[in-house]
């Protein structure tokens, strides 16, 4: 995205969503963030263009580091819940953790599924007895998951969670015995990648070299 504005600058988020192929809300907190660590600027009715955090940070060390630091380098704790969990505690869950997204594990802790708010409220709207149901009816089983390995690049996630206009993906290592699901280590969120930038904006600022 920041290369993006670059390039185009001024730039509105209409066409900035129209580059991405995503739609102009989902751009919307990611924006703030950016502009909010000063990597972007914003002027109402003209668009974005590069802040001076990024311009005070070498662009190209910028991607060299993302494509060196790996995965599971700055990869945070998922919430697991078990297949059998109820689509009810799914929800009382998403809430208590403050999570965007459930790793659903089966009996012997690997990694079968996802479960997301959008998936559980098609489920249960219009649909009274879907609340007792278990999450393994309604999750997105996997290997039809969008999935990180712990060593894939942080551009890898990046580009991954634009492609498929996701907020977090799932790291895990995948299980040779056929049917055992796969080892979940932990998951990639925005979060995480705008707490990167974050601490590059910040080593730039205070004059650090390396990055």
């Amino acid at each position: 995205m920041l290369e993006l504005v670059k390039k185009h600058a001024p730039v509105t988020g209409e066409q900035l969503a129209e580059y991405l192929g995503v739609s102009r809300p989902t751009l919307r907190s990611d924006l703030s963030l950016l502009v909010m660590l000063g990597l972007l600027d914003a002027k109402p009715k003209v668009g974005y263009f590069i802040g001076n955090a990024y311009r005070s940070t070498d662009s190209t060390a910028i991607r060299k580091r993302f494509d060196n630091m790996k995965v599971h380098e700055i990869q945070g704790v998922p919430v697991n819940v078990a297949e059998t969990l109820s689509v009810n505690d799914a929800v009382i869950t998403l809430f208590t953790e403050n999570a965007d997204t459930l790793l659903v594990i089966n009996e012997k802790k690997r990694f079968v599924g996802i479960v997301t708010p959008k998936d559980l409220l098609k489920m249960t709207l219009g649909n009274a007895g879907a609340a007792a149901m278990p999450v393994s009816i309604v999750m997105t089983r996997y290997p039809n998951v969008v999935s990180l390995h712990p060593d894939d690049s942080v551009s890898d996630a990046i580009r991954k969670m634009t492609l498929h206009q996701v907020d977090c993906l799932p790291v895990i290592v995948p299980n040779d015995e056929q049917g055992s699901g796969a080892e979940v280590t932990g998951w990639v969120s925005k979060s995480n990648i705008i707490r990167l930038l974050s601490d590059i904006a910040t080593a730039a600022e205070l004059g650090e070299q390396e990055l």
